[in-house]
C-alpha cells in the first residue's frame, strides 16, 4: 500500500481541549507516525506519515478533533514521504 505525508494547520478552539494528547492517542491507535504541536496564534500543527488509508482516517479525525474542540477550519498540504518517525510525539516550539 502507498505511504504518504500530510501537513495539516487546525484552527479554531483547538488549544486547552486535550487536542494534542488525543491526536497522538488517534494516531498511535490508526498506526500513523509523525508530530503535533501548539502554535502561538492558538492553532494546532501536525504532520502524520503511513499508509494511506490511514493518513486519511486521522485526517478526517482532525475535522472534528476530540469532543470538547470546535474545529473552525483545517488546511493540509501533501508532502513527500519521509518515513523519518518511530512513532508519534507531541512536540513544542
Amino acid at each position: 500500500m502507498k505511504k504518504v505525508r500530510a501537513h495539516v494547520l487546525i484552527d479554531g478552539r483547538v488549544q486547552g481541549v486535550c487536542f494534542r494528547m488525543d491526536t497522538r492517542r488517534a494516531a498511535l491507535e490508526r498506526n500513523v507516525a509523525g508530530w503535533v504541536r501548539n502554535l502561538p496564534d492558538g492553532s494546532v500543527e501536525a504532520v502524520f506519515e503511513g499508509e494511506e488509508a490511514d493518513v486519511k482516517s486521522m485526517l478526517k479525525w482532525c475535522e472534528a478533533g476530540p469532543p470538547l474542540a470546535r474545529v473552525g477550519k483545517m488546511d493540509m498540504q501533501w508532502e513527500p514521504y519521509t518515513g523519518g518517525f518511530d512513532g508519534f510525539e507531541i512536540t513544542f516550539l
